[in-house]
């Protein structure tokens, strides 16, 4: 196996497993944050979408947290 083959195989599985969690979050919000995307940086995540309420907000982060033991480094869900 080369090099670059690796390489796609651990991308494919780190996209994977955050669109499960992205799956498994929205679920629980019920349609509150739209767009939301979990994005993974160096040492953690980064939690984006948008809402109409700081509440909805704060519940995306809180269920991200018991879904996950990633550090979330910013939530830049955006209150409209």
């Amino acid at each position: 196996m080369s090099a670059e083959t690796l390489e796609t195989s651990v991308d494919l599985a780190t996209v994977n497993a955050a669109a499960e969690l992205e799956a498994r979050v929205q679920c629980r919000l019920s349609g509150r944050v739209r767009d939301f995307r979990l994005i993974f940086a160096d040492k953690g995540l980064v939690l984006r979408g948008h809402t109409h309420t700081y509440y909805a907000k704060q519940l995306a982060q809180h269920a991200v947290m018991q879904a996950t033991e990633f550090t979330i480094l910013a939530n830049e869900i955006e209150v409209r």
